[in-house]
């Protein structure tokens, strides 16, 4: 795992040492945009670089119990052997992933939203299980999870929620679910218990740091503020705290009223706006942008990214990449991991 082949570690290193002499060099700070890039590239780098240390000095950690195991015939350290190969062996297929997240906005923190579409109630439930399952997921990778905004079904489920994910390469992971999630069910909701089929939509966008200038004029937003509705106690539901902006020259419509001060749901809300914002121009600004988001159609048949089939047989199957599993249940407490590998791995250059 030296130089070259899949880390190309002394490119790595190379890049490292050039923007440590740009960081250290007269006005670095004079621009805080270009700063701000320099700084999350270097540390980027520099994760990288440590994890492939972690791994090489595991290996050596392998060589020296084989030796003793064999030296001393003792299996007991061959078996711990083994266990540190397993280990390696998760370790370097995270770092190839993350080769493939190489796209500037992939490390970023994500916003996510999940949306109900066609199928009235059960389209309703099915968002909120879709919801749970990216929050699990988000759980299992490590990321905190904040939520935003939450808006209840008029009998069961969700309308729309949002929540922001922080942690390492939150976006570029959960970009790969962007898109139509359909579901195929008996509906619990339906007295003559017909099949069901349900849509629901989950939408990622890169999280605005403070370093990327997104500018907002104030006199382009319309700022609304009311009654928060739902569970959230007594203050939240008595008092004006929930605020909805919108941003009238694109029609963007954020809101936020999980927070009992609307001063904070307004900074969560302008978050959600300038991470849109800058998903917008993300778009406009490569045509890879536009393949990565073009999941985003009308939420009905035809547009789907997978299936999840409770009845007559139990199957979930990813429409792009072909890959399947009949452990829907795992899937839906958030084991996604295999199906966000794959699509990344496929469509990832």
């Amino acid at each position: 795992m030296n130089s070259g082949g899949v880390f190309d570690l002394d490119e790595k290193s190379g890049r490292l040492d050039e923007l440590d002499k740009i960081a250290s060099g007269p006005g670095f700070w004079d621009d805080p945009g270009n700063a701000g890039k320099v700084e999350r590239e270097r540390a980027a780098i520099d994760r990288l670089l440590n994890k492939v240390k972690e791994v090489e000095a595991k290996l050596e950690d392998v060589e020296v119990l084989l030796q003793l195991g064999e030296e001393e015939k003792d299996e007991s350290l061959g078996k711990e052997a083994e266990d540190t190969l397993r280990e390696i062996t998760s370790s370097i297929r995270a770092l190839e992933l993350e080769r493939m997240l190489k796209g500037e906005e992939d490390q970023s923190n994500a916003i996510v939203s999940v949306n109900s579409g066609a199928g009235g109630v059960d389209a309703q439930d099915w968002a909120e299980m879709l919801l749970r399952m990216f929050l699990r997921y988000s759980d299992r990778k490590g990321f905190k999870t904040v939520m935003l905004d939450l808006q209840p079904g008029d009998e069961a489920g969700i309308k729309s929620a949002t929540f922001s994910a922080e942690g390492e390469y939150a976006y570029g992971y959960l970009k790969a679910d962007i898109g139509v999630h359909r579901l195929v069910r008996i509906s619990p909701f339906d007295a003559n218990h017909r099949r069901h089929t349900s849509f629901a939509s989950m939408a990622a966008y890169p999280e605005v740091d403070d370093n990327v200038e997104i500018e907002i004029n104030e006199k382009d937003l319309r700022i609304d503020t009311f009654r928060a509705g739902g569970a959230g106690g007594q203050h939240v539901n008595k008092t004006d705290s929930a605020v909805r902006i919108t941003h009238l020259p694109t029609g963007i419509v954020v809101q936020c009223q999980n927070e009992r001060s609307q001063y904070k749901n307004k900074a969560f809300a302008m978050k959600v706006l300038k991470a849109r914002l800058y998903d917008r121009i993300l778009q406009e600004r490569a045509a890879k942008a536009e393949e990565e988001h073009a999941q985003k159609k009308k939420i009905e048949w035809g547009s789907q990214i997978r299936s999840y089939v409770l009845h007559p047989y139990r199957m979930v199957k990813d429409l792009r990449t072909g890959l399947q599993t009949g452990n829907v249940d795992a899937v839906l407490d958030g084991d996604i991991e295999e199906f966000i590998e794959t699509y990344l791995l496929k469509f990832s250059e």
